[in-house]
């Protein structure tokens, strides 16, 4: 078939330009001289180009976060199933303009073009498979939703079945994009042995972006005695208050994780506007995936009656002093004993803080990049958090601006808690004047206690 090119007229191959429309649409329609219709091919997957290579020039980092947001994820899936679509109409288009309908009678270029149909189809369906993995992970990790029971399911349940995770929403958003932002971690410590969840992990990170500083505050899981924000004392262990406030609703109306942020937000003097809750067990799989963690271990652990949880029997753990790689099991026996001598509450919390950097530290390289389908896999079973999404890249940018020697590590045992030696049980005592003191001299003018009356008590 002969067509016009603006040049004279000349014969043109169907193979040539469905092969240039499968490297790009539109390529095939501007060689057969149907320039209009290759502008129409070629011009909306230009702008999709032309977006991507501004993300990519900003990293490939950036492209990764920005695809946590489950809308963004979405889009993009829709885009590689709208750009195979387009690419194969634009290859049969191309055929069709040039051979007629006599031309799918030749068995090799019906070959070839089935050839590449084939290839557009998996390379996009393998493209929007990661982009869905994105989907779904922002989706399960990043959550707006109410209270939900934290039990863990029942031993009959798969292990695959990790506890399930708390959902909140924030109790309050920062004012600007310079204001404090507080974040309350949750380590859920459950098991198919355990019929209730504790949070024997409780760790608020303040983040200032005006002056890139960093607080840590650790609760001791037996701080015990202290004022409710909502009135009156609560006399149990502050690790079960959580799973408490779900089961009576009728004194704690919040639900779990919201009344726990506003009380550890009541009692340091800051709101607390988001949290992100970890599953312990997941977590021992994602630090697997990343290689393990490095960490200076101060003081040597010798902790024999350490396990227990996923079946009967203690396994120990030992760890002598130094600098350590720890896989997953060593790196969740590290933020859990606290038996033994020398071994306490105390010092598990300031395990717990120096695992939490290592394992930021190891997500935020470069070389992670290859494992992130089994990353995301990893976090969907390990985190939620309320945390917005959209934020997510901000926080990374202040988060890589802060020096590790910036980061002020704080753990609520004494002077601020004292044991209570009356009690029956083990049991910490806060100290409100000591609280108050570092509350201010943590957080300055954010502190409700700077800010008070008069008053130096929650």
């Amino acid at each position: 078939m002969s067509i016009e090119t603006g040049g004279g007229r000349g014969r043109r191959s169907p193979g040539i330009a469905a092969f240039l429309s499968f490297l790009w649409p539109g390529l095939g329609q501007f060689y057969a001289g149907a320039r209009r219709s290759g502008l129409l091919f070629a011009i909306p997957v230009l702008a999709v180009a032309v977006v991507l290579v501004s993300w990519l020039l900003q990293g490939a980092e950036a492209v990764v976060v920005r695809m946590f947001s489950p809308d963004t994820a979405l889009t993009i899936v829709v885009l590689i199933a709208l750009l195979a679509v387009w690419r194969v109409v634009s290859m049969i288009d191309v055929v069709s303009t040039l051979g007629g309908r006599r031309v799918w009678r030749r068995p090799g270029l019906s070959a070839a073009l089935a050839t590449m149909v084939v290839v557009v189809v998996v390379s996009h369906a393998a493209a929007a498979s990661l982009a869905w993995s994105f989907y779904e992970a922002g989706s399960k990790i990043f959550t707006a939703g109410t209270d939900v029971d934290v039990t863990p399911p029942p031993p009959a349940a798969s292990s695959d079945n990790v506890a399930v995770l708390p959902v909140a929403t924030p109790v309050a958003t920062p004012a600007t994009a310079q204001s404090r932002i507080n974040i309350l971690f949750l380590g859920i410590d459950s098991s198919e042995r355990r019929t209730h969840a504790l949070t024997d992990t409780l760790m608020v990170v303040s983040v200032d972006p005006a002056t890139g500083t960093a607080a840590m505050i650790s609760f001791p899981r037996d701080i015990a005695d202290f004022p409710l924000y909502s009135g009156g004392t609560y006399h149990s262990k502050i690790n079960g208050l959580m799973t408490d406030a779900e089961k009576h609703p009728a004194r704690f109306p919040d639900g779990g994780v919201t009344t726990l942020s506003k009380e550890l937000g009541f009692l340091l003097g800051i709101p607390i506007h988001y949290y992100a809750a970890i599953n312990l067990d997941g977590f021992e799989a994602m630090i697997d995936r990343v290689g393990g963690v490095t960490i200076m271990n101060n003081k040597a652990i010798n902790d024999p009656n350490y396990g227990g949880w996923k079946k009967p029997g203690k396994i120990g753990f030992h760890l002598s002093a130094g600098r350590h790689t720890l896989d997953g099991p060593n790196a969740l026996a590290y933020v859990r004993s606290r038996l033994g001598a020398g071994n306490n509450d105390f010092e598990r919390a300031r395990r717990q803080q120096q695992v939490l950097v290592a394992l930021e530290k190891k997500l935020s390289d470069p070389a992670m990049l290859p494992k992130l389908s089994g990353l995301l896999d990893d976090a969907t079973r390990t985190i939620t958090t309320s945390f917005p999404p959209d934020r997510l890249e901000e926080m990374l940018k202040i988060g890589r601006l802060i020096d590790e020697s910036k980061i002020n590590r704080t753990v609520l045992g004494p002077p601020y808690a004292l044991r209570d030696t009356k009690a029956n049980d083990y049991r910490l005592v806060l100290v409100p004047k000591k609280l108050a003191a570092l509350s201010i001299a943590l957080f300055g003018n954010d502190s409700s206690y700077a800010t008070a009356t008069g008053a130096t008590t929650p």
